[in-house]
C-alpha cells in the first residue's frame, strides 16, 4: 500500500513535467503563441506640434519664440492632395522694430504631389495666410501664396527647388507695399541614418527675393538668405516621431524686416499619424 501511495505521487510529480501542457499526459505541447502586435492604422492624417526659436517667412526672421500646431490629411485622387492647417503663435516680437508684434499666423494650404516626372517630384501649392498683429490691429489681414517644389535624387544628394508667388494686394504687412512679388530657393539635403529608428538629416541652400519683401526699387529684388540645418527625427513607436533640430540663418535684407541679424536657431517638434 505504501508503495502504491508512493508511485502515485511521483506520477503526479513527474506528469506535468512529461505533458505539453499541465492537464492531459503524453498530449503534444502547444504551439507557441506569437505576440499581440499593435496594428498601425494610416488614414492619411498627421497632427503635429512644435517649438521654435525663431519664426521665419521665406529666410526672414518675423518672430522670435514661436509655438505651431498642424493638423493635415492626404487623400488619394487623380492627383495625390493634402489639404491642413497650420498655427503659429509668437511669444517674443520682433516684427517690425519690436513694436507691432509678435504675429500669430494661421495658415490654410492645399499640396498637389506629382511623382517621377522625368525623374523629378513636383509639389504645387497654394497657401492663405491669417495674419493677427498682437500690438495694431490695423495691420491684420491675409494674402496668399503659390508655390512649386521641385525635387530630384541625384544619389549622394537631394537637389531641391522651389518659389513662391505672393498674392499680398499691397497689404500693410509687407514693408513699403510689397508681397506681389518673387521669391525662390535652391538647395541640397541629405539624410544619414543613425539607427533604425532615427536619421540625421541635413540640408542647406539660399533664397532670392524679388519684389516679394519690398517694393521700393533700392530693395526690389536681392538675396534673402542661406541657410543649413540639422533635423535628427526619431520614431517613438509606428505612429509617433519626434525631431530636434538646429540651423543657422544668415540674412542678407538687413533693412527689411528690421530687425533682421543672422540667427542660429533650433527647435523641437511631435507629429502623430492618424
Amino acid at each position: 500500500m505504501k508503495n502504491a501511495i508512493a508511485i502515485s505521487l511521483l506520477l503526479g510529480i513527474a506528469t506535468p513535467l512529461w505533458s505539453g501542457d499541465y492537464s492531459d499526459y503524453g498530449k503534444a505541447p502547444l504551439p507557441v503563441k506569437n505576440p499581440i502586435v499593435e496594428e498601425c492604422y494610416d488614414l492619411g492624417g498627421v497632427i503635429s506640434s512644435g517649438y521654435t526659436t525663431d519664426y521665419l517667412v521665406h529666410g526672414l526672421r518675423v518672430n522670435r519664440d514661436t509655438v505651431w500646431a498642424d493638423v493635415n490629411y492626404s487623400f488619394e485622387a487623380m492627383v495625390p492632395l493634402n489639404f491642413g492647417v497650420t498655427h503659429s503663435s509668437g511669444i517674443d516680437k520682433v516684427f517690425p522694430y519690436n513694436v507691432i508684434g509678435p504675429i500669430d499666423v494661421t495658415d490654410l494650404y492645399l499640396v498637389a504631389s506629382f511623382e517621377n516626372v522625368a525623374g523629378f517630384t513636383i509639389d504645387l501649392s497654394y497657401t492663405q495666410h491669417f495674419l493677427n498683429f498682437s500690438g495694431a490691429n490695423v495691420f491684420n489681414g491675409s494674402y496668399g501664396d503659390i508655390g512649386i517644389d521641385i525635387r530630384r535624387e541625384l544619389g549622394i544628394v537631394d537637389f531641391v527647388i522651389g518659389a513662391d508667388l505672393g498674392l499680398n494686394s499691397r497689404n500693410a504687412y509687407f514693408a513699403g507695399g510689397g508681397g506681389d512679388g518673387w521669391v525662390y530657393y535652391a538647395g541640397m539635403e541629405k539624410s544619414f541614418q543613425v539607427c533604425e529608428v532615427a536619421d540625421l538629416v541635413v540640408a542647406g541652400g539660399v533664397g532670392y527675393q524679388d519684389g516679394y519683401f519690398f517694393s521700393a526699387p533700392a530693395q526690389s529684388s536681392g538675396w534673402s538668405n542661406y541657410y543649413l540645418t540639422a533635423a535628427l527625427p526619431m520614431q517613438l513607436n509606428c505612429r509617433t516621431t519626434i525631431s530636434p533640430y538646429i540651423g543657422y540663418n544668415g540674412v542678407q535684407q538687413w533693412n527689411v524686416f528690421a530687425p533682421q541679424g543672422d540667427a542660429l536657431l533650433g527647435g523641437v517638434s511631435i507629429a502623430v499619424k492618424f
